[in-house]
């Protein structure tokens, strides 16, 4: 559920202005460090006046299992007015220590300047600059806030920073003059969703790839398009960028004007994982430095993101395409007379915090050779164990429940009163691996999922908002393995018998 507890996880501060002294020709600036008791911003001098600010705001308190959406009120800032011109995110432990992907990462936050989405990050964990001479106009009386989603894929607490890294050119710097302002404009398939997610299953789209808004049969249920955006002043796009979850291949930007239409951009999601497009060990192409495209008042763009379906289904989907665009014309190509859909480069290489892939033998038991356990209709998720045919549990307790077939079995979220959201999602047998980035998948023969049984407010979470879920009455006879999409250590079985 949402939480906005001041004391924990809204921390606002409110600086100063700051000033840099001049220096002699070849002087080290030496940082300029304020700390307060909720985080702490950093400044250092750089070429032409430019300040490089760092950014560390926390602690934030994380509950054991958290996967929930938090919104703070104000953010550590600039110092002063003036431009800026790159933005990189991160999370840290209270020590400094990026943690790994697979233990506990910043599954969003989204920036939002007086109400506009301005900056994101993902897990991905892709990194805006902007070209020289372009930036983001900051004023001391903008309104910051921040949407932010941590998950914790453990049972364990922790603490951890949400930090971030700015390139800043003061309004009176020598870098300033000349400076053509930006703004970002969201491109979303879901826009208009607070948590704007889609599913993604195994075998939907033509050979094994499901393109979404374009391969869905009824994208918009409501009949409100989403993923279009009706440009509402002449400008010039000068950057972009894909965001994608694990399976995802590309977004791509496009652009409609008097019936025809045109691909501006497509942002490949580059993946060193060995296993292949199957984790966060990710890097999204963004666009060259010097690319530039003139847009004009009632031009429409739009924006669709494309999935690897060929062995495993894709549950909560995003494919997202911020654009920074002028808010004067200057300059750029013709989209229609110039190709424009030029070859991307990566904001990042490999991190090392996507270092532990999982899918090595584990020490669960096989279900497939585990005796019957109880006939029952009902089974319990508590402390975040399966209470019968949970695959770590020793025992009678361990071996996997039985039902008849045509038969449903029903699963209950008892951790839903601690705001602890669990999943049931179909894997492959054995489903024993060792916990990574990468492993388990949603790969089982048969195709089901409960969404994430918990509550919360209605379109602003992951919650499915019911605790029971019950499995397909029409599954075959035989051994089903499954694992917690939110908490991917915890695994289970249950078999169908005639």
């Amino acid at each position: 559920m949402l939480r906005t507890n001041r004391n924990r996880l809204i921390l606002p501060i409110l600086l100063a202005v700051l000033g840099v002294g001049l220096m002699a020709p070849g002087a080290q600036a030496r940082p300029r460090v304020i700390r307060t008791p909720q985080g702490t911003e950093t400044i250092r001098a750089g070429k032409d006046g430019v300040r490089h600010l760092s950014f560390r705001w926390g602690p934030v308190k994380i509950a054991p299992g958290q996967n929930t959406i938090a919104i703070s009120d104000e953010q550590l800032k600039p110092p002063g007015p003036g431009w800026i011109t790159s933005f990189a995110p991160n999370l840290t432990y209270v020590n400094g220590k990026v943690p790994r992907v697979d233990i506990i990462h910043l599954h969003h936050a989204v920036w939002l300047i007086n109400g506009r989405p301005t900056w994101a990050a993902g897990e991905e964990k892709t990194r805006s600059r902007m070209p020289k001479g372009f930036g983001w106009r900051y004023r001391p009386g903008d309104r910051w806030a921040l949407n932010h989603m941590i998950h914790n894929l453990t049972p364990n607490r922790t603490r951890v920073f949400i930090t971030w890294k700015m390139d800043f050119v003061p309004l009176r710097a020598r870098a300033s003059r000349h400076m053509h302002e930006v703004q970002t404009q969201w491109l979303d398939v879901e826009g208009g969703k607070a948590y704007p997610v889609f599913d993604a299953l195994a075998g939907s789209g033509p050979n094994g790839r499901f393109t979404f808004p374009d391969d869905s049969p009824n994208p918009y249920p409501d009949g409100i398009v989403r993923n279009r955006w009706v440009v509402d002043h002449d400008g010039t796009l000068v950057g972009t960028a894909g965001h994608l979850h694990p399976g995802g291949l590309w977004t791509d930007l496009k652009l409609t004007r008097n019936g025809r239409t045109v691909e501006l951009f497509r942002s490949r999601a580059h993946y060193f994982e060995p296993a292949g497009p199957v984790s966060w060990d990710v890097s999204m192409t963004a666009t060259p430095r010097n690319w530039r495209v003139a847009v004009r008042q009632g031009d429409v763009l739009s924006v669709s993101g494309t999935y690897d379906t060929s062995t495993t289904s894709w549950y909560e989907s995003m494919a997202i395409m911020p654009v920074a665009m002028t808010t004067t014309p200057a300059g750029g190509a013709d989209p229609f007379v110039t190709n424009v859909d030029v070859p991307g480069v990566l904001t990042h290489g490999h991190l090392p915090e996507n270092n532990h892939h999982g899918g090595r033998p584990g020490i669960l038991h096989d279900p497939r050779k585990a005796p019957d356990g109880p006939r029952t209709s009902t089974v319990d998720i508590s402390g975040f164990v399966y209470e019968q045919g949970d695959l770590s549990a020793p025992g009678r307790i361990g071996r996997p429940p039985v039902v008849g077939a045509g038969q449903p079995l029903t699963f209950v979220n008892d951790d839903a009163s601690n705001n602890i959201f669990h999943t049931i999602t179909s894997c492959r047998l054995p489903c024993t691996a060792t916990t990574g980035i990468a492993y388990p998948l949603a790969n089982g023969p048969a195709v089901f999922d409960s969404g994430e049984l918990g509550f919360g407010p209605v379109g602003f979470t992951a919650a499915a908002n019911k605790l029971q879920w019950s499995t397909p009455a029409g599954l075959a006879p035989g051994t089903y393995a499954y694992f917690c999409r939110v908490h991917p250590f915890m695994r289970g079985s249950f078999r169908v018998k005639g």
